[in-house]
């Protein structure tokens, strides 16, 4: 697979083994400059791993990943200079401010004392800080800490950002402040890699998806590329009285698949989802045929599968183990 030359990270083929166990089985994806791309996959799938190859942290046993331009195994330094990694627990001194936080990885990163100062003050300002700066992170709510975490990260601009389940553990006020600011990083055009456990999360913030299952991909996509695999649109209808069902059955006519006709009577079900391939106009031409035959219903609505029904159909497990 060529690289394209607007990808900021580029994996071919990548294997990885822990004796018998098989981590990372061909692992191939792409992801171009100032996108986010979200790697997904119930645990155990291989995630981790990737993330962990691709921030020099392991060697890879075969395949080739090259990040903002540098190669992973031959050169390692370059990459760890390119990129941030965020992990699930924000990695500060308890007992510093935030801004002695981000001076201090400022002077890491090899910044002289005053523009490390000049660094801090802007990023205080940039994630909202500037009233919590000068007080001990000890006393940060999850939502703070996670701000002055990725700030730090950002001391010097890197060119990719690893962020491993940046939300887990925040409620959900901080978690938007979170998606804001992985909006913020795109802007900038830096490339954001996410791993999360919140499919809503994904589906919101990622430009492409990549869905790793057992150490090899197995999708990638869009969100709205993915939700097409499990058939697109479809049209609930939940008739007022569950006696109705036939009724409904009928009245909707050759709107209904023979297999969803025959599966919802024989499972007693309560509601009929129509494939809705024209979508509106679809749910008006049920509405008329149920008003016509004077069925009544209970609810009715346009509906798109959710990244938990992609994830049920292509990988077998529910979204709450991703």
């Amino acid at each position: 697979m060529a690289g394209s030359t607007d990808a900021a990270v580029v994996v071919e083929g990548i294997e990885k083994s822990f004796g018998d166990v098989h981590a990372l089985r061909g692992v191939t994806f792409t992801a171009e400059r100032g996108t986010v791309l979200g790697v997904l996959g119930p645990n155990g799938a291989g995630k981790t791993t990737t993330v962990k190859v691709l921030s020099t942290l392991l060697r890879p046993d075969r395949g080739r990943a090259v990040v903002a331009g540098h190669d992973v195994v031959s050169d390692a330094a370059a990459v760890r200079r390119s990129i941030m990694m965020t992990g699930q627990y924000a990695a500060l001194d308890e007992n510093l401010s935030g801004r002695e936080n981000l001076e201090l990885f400022g002077r890491l990163m090899g910044l002289p004392k005053a523009a490390a100062r000049r660094r801090a003050d802007e990023l205080l300002e940039q994630f909202d800080l500037v009233s919590a700066g000068r007080r001990p992170v000890n006393g940060y709510s999850g939502g703070m800490r996670r701000r002055v975490d990725l700030a730090c990260g950002l001391v010097v601009r890197p060119e990719v950002v690893y962020l491993d389940e940046p939300s887990t553990g925040l409620d959900p006020r901080s978690r938007q402040s979170v998606w804001s600011l992985v909006n913020a990083l795109k802007d900038q055009g830096i490339t954001v890699l996410l791993t999360t456990q919140y499919l809503e999360e994904a589906d919101v913030l990622s430009d492409k998806i990549v869905v790793i299952d057992k150490g090899s991909v197995i999708a990638e996509g869009t969100a709205d590329e993915l939700k097409e695999r499990t058939g697109g649109s479809f049209c609930e209808v939940v008739p007022l009285q569950l006696a109705d069902l036939r009724r409904t059955l009928d009245a909707l006519g050759d709107l209904v698949p023979a297999d969803v006709r025959n599966e919802a009577l024989t499972a007693g079900a309560d509601r009929v989802s129509v494939p809705a391939p024209d979508g509106a106009a679809t749910l008006a031409v049920a509405v008329r045929r149920l008003d016509t035959a004077g069925v009544r219903i209970a609810d009715i609505a346009l509906r798109r599968p959710s990244l938990d029904d992609v994830f049920l159909a292509i990988t077998g497990h529910a979204g709450s183990h991703v």
